[in-house]
C-alpha cells in the first residue's frame, strides 16, 4: 500500500526515502555488521565468524511487511530481524551475532543514522532559502515600505529589512540543526546499559561501530533522551522560522496588499472553482508544518522522564515523531526555497501602499541593520 497521496503534498521524495522500510532494515543490518567487525577487531569474536555475519547482513533479503507484522507482536524490530540473521548463519556465528547488544541499541542507532541523513537534506534546502533571501534583502535594503505591527500600519522600514529578518531566522535555525545533527551518537549498552558480555572491550567496540557508521562514539545513553529532544526542538524551530516567512509572504500576497507573491508555476496555486485565484501554496505547506510540529516535539519532551535503565513507551514514541518532524521540515524547506528563489516583489504596490498610509518615508537605520545581518549571514 502506498501513502504518496497522504505524504507527498507536505514532504519530499528524498526525505521519504530516508525513512522508508528499506532504509530502516538497511541501517539495522549495517549496525549488526559493524558490531561484528568491531568485536572481531577487539578479539571478542573471530574474524571468520565476523566475516560470516557481515556477509549474511549484506546478502539478506527481508520482506518488510512480514517483518513489521512480527515486530508489532514482539514489540521491537530487532527481535525478528536478529532471528532472521541467526537463521542465515551457522556454527559459532549464530551465538556471536548481536553479541552484547540489545533491541534498543539497534533502534536508537538506526534513528541516529536516519537523523544524520535527514538533517543533511533539510540543511541543504535551508541554505537555499537563506541564500535567496540574502540576495533579496541586499537588493531592497533601502526601499521604503510600510511596517506593520499588530496587523496595522505602523512606521516605515525598508522592505529588505523584513526579508533580512526572515533570512536570519532561517540561518539561526539551521545552525541549531547543524549543531544537534553533529552530535548523532551510536548507542551500544546491552541489556541494562552496562555493556556486559563484551569482555571489557565495550568502549572500544562502540568507538569502532561509531566510526564504521559515521556516528559519534558515546557512553550508553538509552535512558537519557535529552539529545533526542534537543534535535527535535531544533528541527521544529527551523519549521517555525520557515513558517514565519510563509506567514508574512501570505499576508503580503493578499489582493489588497499585493507587495509580494509566490512565483508563478504551472499547476501550482490554482483553484478548482475560481480560475482567477493564485493561492500561496508554498506558504501553505510551511504553515501547515508549523502547526503540526509543536505537538510532535511535545510528545518527545513528555518522554524525557524515562523509567530507570530502560523506559516503557517513552523512547518507543520518539522514532515516529522525529520522522514526522523531518518529513515536515523537508516539505517546508523545499517549498520555501522555491518561493524564495522566485519571489515576485511588486515595487509599485509597495510605494503605492506607503504613500496611501501617509506615514512618510523615514526608514531609520534599516539599511544599516540589513548590512549587519547580511554580514552575519556571510560570516
Amino acid at each position: 500500500m502506498s501513502d504518496f497521496l497522504r505524504t507527498l503534498p507536505w514532504t519530499t521524495l528524498a526525505m521519504r526515502a530516508v525513512f522508508a522500510d528499506a532504509a530502516v532494515i538497511g541501517h539495522a543490518l549495517a549496525f549488526e555488521a559493524a558490531l561484528a567487525r568491531a568485536e572481531a577487531a577487539e578479539g571478542v569474536i573471530s574474524t571468520a565468524v565476523a566475516a560470516q555475519i557481515v556477509e549474511a547482513c549484506r546478502t539478506m533479503s527481508v520482506d518488510p511487511v512480514a517483518l513489521a507484522e512480527e515486530a508489532a507482536l514482539a514489540g521491537t524490530l530487532a527481535i525478528p530481524l536478529v532471528a532472521r540473521l541467526r537463521d542465515a548463519l551457522s556454527g559459532d556465528a549464530v551465538a556471536a551475532a548481536h553479541r552484547g547488544a540489545t533491541s534498543q541499541d539497534v533502534a536508537d542507532t538506526v534513528m541516529m543514522m536516519q537523523a544524520r541523513a535527514a538533517s543533511a537534506l533539510v540543511l541543504t534546502d535551508l541554505d537555499r532559502v537563506s541564500v535567496a533571501l540574502a540576495d533579496l534583502a541586499a537588493r531592497h535594503a533601502s526601499r521604503p515600505a510600510i511596517g506593520r505591527t499588530l496587523l496595522q500600519d505602523a512606521l516605515p522600514l525598508s522592505f529588505g529589512l523584513r526579508i533580512a529578518h526572515w533570512m536570519t531566522g532561517v540561518d539561526e535555525a539551521a545552525q541549531r540543526v547543524r549543531h544537534e545533527a553533529a552530535r548523532c551518537q551510536v548507542q551500544l549498552g546491552g541489556a541494562a546499559g552496562t555493556r556486559a558480555g563484551l569482555a571489557d572491550r565495550g568502549a572500544a567496540i562502540a568507538a569502532h561501530v561509531a566510526a564504521d557508521l559515521g556516528l559519534v562514539a558515546a557512553e550508553p545513553w538509552q535512558a537519557r533522551r535529552g539529545d533526542i529532544a534537543a534535535l527535535a526542538s531544533a528541527v521544529a524551530i527551523a519549521i517555525g522560522a520557515l513558517g514565519k516567512m510563509a506567514r508574512d509572504i501570505s499576508l503580503l500576497a493578499q489582493n489588497a496588499v499585493g507587495e509580494a507573491r509566490e512565483p508563478a508555476i504551472v499547476g501550482r496555486g490554482g483553484s478548482s472553482a475560481m480560475a482567477h485565484k493564485r493561492n500561496p501554496t508554498g506558504c501553505q505547506v510551511a504553515l501547515s508544518a508549523a502547526i503540526r510540529a509543536p505537538g510532535l516535539v511535545a510528545a518527545i519532551l513528555s518522554g524525557l522522564p524515562q523509567e530507570e535503565e530502560r523506559g516503557l513507551g517513552g523512547w518507543q514514541a520518539e522514532g515516529p515523531a522525529l520522522a514526522d518532524l523531518f518529513l515536515l521540515a523537508a516539505g517546508a524547506a523545499d517549498a520555501m526555497a522555491i518561493v524564495a528563489e522566485g519571489l515576485e516583489i511588486d515595487t509599485v504596490a509597495i510605494a503605492r501602499n506607503l504613500a496611501a498610509a501617509e506615514i512618510g518615508t523615514d526608514i531609520g537605520e534599516s539599511a544599516a541593520i540589513v548590512a549587519a545581518l547580511l554580514a552575519r549571514h556571510k560570516g
